[in-house]
């Protein structure tokens, strides 16, 4: 099997692939750079067509097919990418032999726990079937937005305003484990993310100027960032050519991503549709500008 992968790695890539744009963009990335991925959708998640790309369809609490998938294709590196918009319940877990003793802390975490709790559960319990886990930035950097602009325009004084305001608003709320993205209008928060989306928020933050419960002149930015405690091997804050539509549609003045730790998707429409619309694209420090990590 040693032929599906990267020269020296020994084993073949498996992409656990949820719903949204990303996952297909990585494994595109991913046989670009010479891997041959193998995507695990999941069922009730994953909206991608997989056709031309190597594929299965499991439900994501079913450990003993993930494992035996990883034994029969060879698979010794997996990314977590998309989105997972419903928790597995108990009845859906099926544990390897591997894992079982592992199950009253799952159950646990399933109940109580936050999203982050869950996927740390869930990335653990991959591990434990026979695979190593890597991030998206490990098979593709390219994805990573860069510090500073990454179109034509920047932020003025206001904007930049909004941006501070934005960034206190995502790292609190990504203290709490509940999102990753927050939009400042005014030097005011206006609009936090949830389990919703970013795209959603950007619709309700367009509903809120066009019912005139926020001023339309002023913009506002957009601001995501990585969760403080997060794991950066998954979900990532990332942004694409939506992202880009809905902060147009909500009158924003542009968008700020946590550079080397969001994913930017299709960079090349990104920036053009964001340098047609006027919108600046900036990539930023988490601790605000000038800050150092």
């Amino acid at each position: 099997m040693a032929a599906h992968g990267l020269p020296g790695t020994g084993g073949r890539l498996a992409i656990i692939a949820g719903a949204g744009a990303l996952p297909h963009h990585v494994a595109e990335a991913a046989r670009r750079q010479g891997e041959d991925p193998f995507i695990i959708a999941l069922s009730r998640e994953a909206d991608a067509d997989w056709t031309g790309f190597d594929h299965s369809t499991l439900a994501i609490g079913d450990f003993a097919a993930i494992s035996r998938t990883f034994k029969a294709e060879g698979i010794d590196r997996v990314v977590l990418s998309g989105g997972v918009r419903r928790r597995p319940e108990w009845r859906d877990i099926r544990p390897t032999l591997r894992t079982l003793a592992k199950v009253p802390s799952v159950l646990r975490t399933l109940m109580s726990g936050g999203d982050d709790a869950v996927l740390r559960m869930a990335m653990d319990l991959i591990e434990a079937s026979g695979a190593r886990i890597i991030g998206v930035q490990d098979v593709v950097p390219n994805l990573l937005a860069d510090a500073g602009p990454l179109g034509t325009h920047v932020p003025a004084d206001d904007d930049r305003r909004d941006v501070e305001a934005g960034i206190a608003a995502a790292n609190a709320l990504g203290a709490l484990d509940v999102g990753q993205g927050a939009v400042a209008v005014g030097g005011r928060v206006i609009a936090l993310e949830g389990a919703e989306g970013t795209d959603a928020m950007l619709a309700r933050v367009a509903a809120l100027k066009a019912e005139g419960r926020i001023s339309a002149r002023r913009r506002g930015v957009l601001v995501k960032l990585c969760k403080p405690q997060q794991d950066e091997r998954a979900d990532l804050p990332s942004i694409g050519p939506s992202t880009v539509a809905g902060a147009e549609a909500a009158g924003l003045a542009g968008i700020a991503v946590e550079a080397g730790r969001a994913l930017v998707l299709e960079r090349l429409q990104v920036i053009e549709m964001a340098d047609k619309s006027g919108l600046f694209i900036l990539g930023v420090e988490r601790g605000g500008y000038g800050s150092r990590r």
